[in-house]
């Protein structure tokens, strides 16, 4: 059966299962739309979550982006997994006792003003919207690639998509459909890493494979890997060459953007209890493990077969010929994604091979003057087809093939859904019925939600024709906003009774504009291309790049805030015992509706 025949399938049969339980579970109630009626089991709100979390970031961009970078690029999985421990311990069950529908309002009624609630509405739009030009991003190039249409035609195919089942379906729909994402994903993402690991090293578990021999030379496949990147002019993969202070403040704007997260922290508002709220945490980390593990064997695994097929006789021999790419089927999956934009080569030298190497290295000069090479002839391989194109580059059977692209699918549309919810809860409970229309009915606050839900995909679909990153370097962006604005007021509004509204305020706008501008100046302002100012390789403070800026962010949030708070009148006393209430760890109060 021909492989597009194959995919269909796959990919029309999962879209099928998910727009069919988004029907069975349409939100007929705003507290269904909002928070599934508080009835989710933890082990479901924990694979719900897990599917949420794990998006095109996770699935598609981030086994790219440590396949092509190595070691250094492992503070993506070091940051986002250990910012899930941050959410799970110090923020979600807290948050679930409060009782209320959404972020913004818990910090509206914490720091008892309607300005604060505005001010977090427009801190979680901003992050929000700049995580789903990811997941955007991630749809265009797994549509892409699978309906064998341009990357512009497969974002605007999964723009309606996603439109079809986030918006009639609500949390309740939407907890229901990524479960069943997660089970596709997961086994997605799985089983062509068994296959890989089981050729190349013989052990089925690709998290041991990775430290494993390689079965062909006998050599650790790691040691073997970083052999030929480092005979390519390339850094060897296993060793650290960035800098050291902008690694750590990456990691740890990361993991605080993780527990700033306004559409994970919603998933814990929809459990019937406090402990609830920690079981299902705890069943999320279990399940987004079984990924995490994963990914980094399917990077290297990854990178050491395309330097194969490019070096198919050793990287001291002649390089893959033009004529073997068009003719040999092992290399079909080239011309497939050439069909993309995504993946591009070219014979510069018109000697009919194709050489790719790091011609920016200076120890292989000598080489390739000797050898009439006139530069790296792979022009274009972006970072997020790596995953998706894995098992096609592995030789894999095509219901593989077919698995994957469906994998690919539900990581990106799953947290594409999540996040469009947590937009337009905002906009309709916060924004309109918070401060606008309090007045508004159930059905019209319904109706605004999935009006602004609408618009939000509008919006992300258009920047995500020119997104400012790879789907995880965009997704890293959206992290650190979250980092800078929304994680210090959940942490002061939780654990201190000291800030009062004036400190929170002047803390999230100092945080999110400092935040916000410094990510313009380096990648254009609004994300368009061509305004920036500075570049990431020669940023405008010390060596913190924009996707690192976060923590720096937070840290003059909590400043501020402190600051300010010690100027101003202290906190009401019932503010004060409420923030006591919540912090003692017996019972949830019942939502509540303002």
């Amino acid at each position: 059966m021909d492989q597009f025949i194959i995919n269909l399938i796959f990919v029309g049969a999962s879209f099928a299962l998910y727009i069919g339980i988004a029907i069975w579970a349409r939100a007929g109630s705003t507290s269904e739309f909002y928070a599934a009626g508080r009835g989710v089991h933890p082990i479901t709100n924990g694979m719900a979550t897990a599917a949420d979390w794990m998006s095109a970031a996770s699935f598609i961009s981030m086994a790219g982006l440590i396949a092509f970078v190595g070691y250094d690029n492992s503070t993506y999985l070091m940051g986002w997994t250990g910012g899930y421990v941050l959410l799970a311990l110090l923020l979600a069950p807290y948050l679930r006792k409060f009782g209320k529908f959404t972020v913004s309002e818990f910090i509206g009624d914490r720091f008892y003003s309607q300005t604060a609630r505005m001010v977090a509405v427009a801190c979680l739009i901003i992050a929000s919207v700049t995580y789903v030009i990811g997941q955007m991003t991630g749809v265009g190039v797994a549509f892409g690639r699978f309906l064998e249409v341009s990357n512009t035609t497969g974002l605007l195919i999964g723009a309606v998509i996603v439109f079809a089942y986030a918006v009639f379906g609500g949390m309740k729909g939407v907890t229901y459909t990524q479960v069943a994402q997660y089970i596709v994903l997961i086994l997605a993402y799985t089983i062509p890493a068994i296959f890989i690991s089981l050729q190349l090293t013989g052990n089925p578990i690709p998290a041991l494979g990775l430290f494993g021999d390689h079965q062909a030379s006998g050599e650790p496949l790691l040691a073997k890997l970083d052999q030929i990147v480092r005979e390519l002019g390339f850094s060897e993969y296993t060793t650290h060459h960035g800098d050291t202070f902008n690694m750590m403040l990456f990691t740890l704007s990361l993991m605080i953007g993780t527990a700033g997260l306004p559409h994970v922290i919603m998933r814990f508002f929809t459990v019937p209890r406090v402990s609830d709220a920690r079981w299902s945490a705890g069943w999320a980390l279990v399940f987004i493990a079984l990924l995490y593990l994963t990914a980094p064997a399917v990077g290297a695994m990854a990178r050491l077969n395309i330097t194969e097929l490019m070096w198919p006789n050793g990287t001291d021999a002649a390089a893959v010929s033009l004529e073997t790419i068009e003719s040999d089927e092992k290399y079909d999956w080239m011309e497939t994604w050439q069909k993309t934009g995504l993946l591009g080569w070219e014979d510069k030298n018109g000697d009919g091979l194709i050489q790719y190497y790091n011609d920016a290295s200076p120890a292989l000069q000598e080489r390739a003057a000797a050898e009439g090479w006139q530069g790296n002839e792979l022009t274009n391989f972006n970072r997020d087809i790596l995953v998706l194109a894995n098992p096609e580059i592995a030789n894999l059977p095509g219901w593989v093939i077919g698995l994957v692209a469906a994998g690919g699918l539900a990581a990106a549309l799953s947290t594409a859904a999540g996040l469009l919810l947590a937009i337009s809860s905002a906009v309709s409970h916060d924004l309109i019925k918070g401060a606008i229309n309090p007045n508004i009915s159930e059905r019209g606050e319904l109706l605004s939600a999935r009006i602004a839900m609408a618009v939000a995909i509008g919006v992300a679909t258009y920047l995500g024709l020119n997104p400012p990153g790879f789907a995880a370097q965009t997704v890293a962006l959206a992290f650190g906003l979250a980092a800078a604005s929304i994680f210090p007021a959940l942490m002061m509004g939780i654990f201190s009774t000291r800030i009062n509204n004036v400190g929170a305020v002047a803390g999230m706008l100092a945080g999110l504009t400092v935040t916000l501008v410094y990510i313009f100046l380096h990648k254009g302002w609004f994300f368009i291309p061509g305004t920036n100012s500075f570049d990431d390789s020669d940023p405008l403070l010390f060596t913190i790049k924009s996707t690192s800026f976060g923590a720096v962010g937070a840290a003059i949030n909590f400043a501020t805030a402190y600051i300010v708070a010690g100027m101003t009148k202290e906190t009401p006393q019932e503010i004060k015992d409420l923030v006591e209430s919540v912090r003692i760890p017996r019972g949830a109060g019942a939502a509540t509706d303002h």
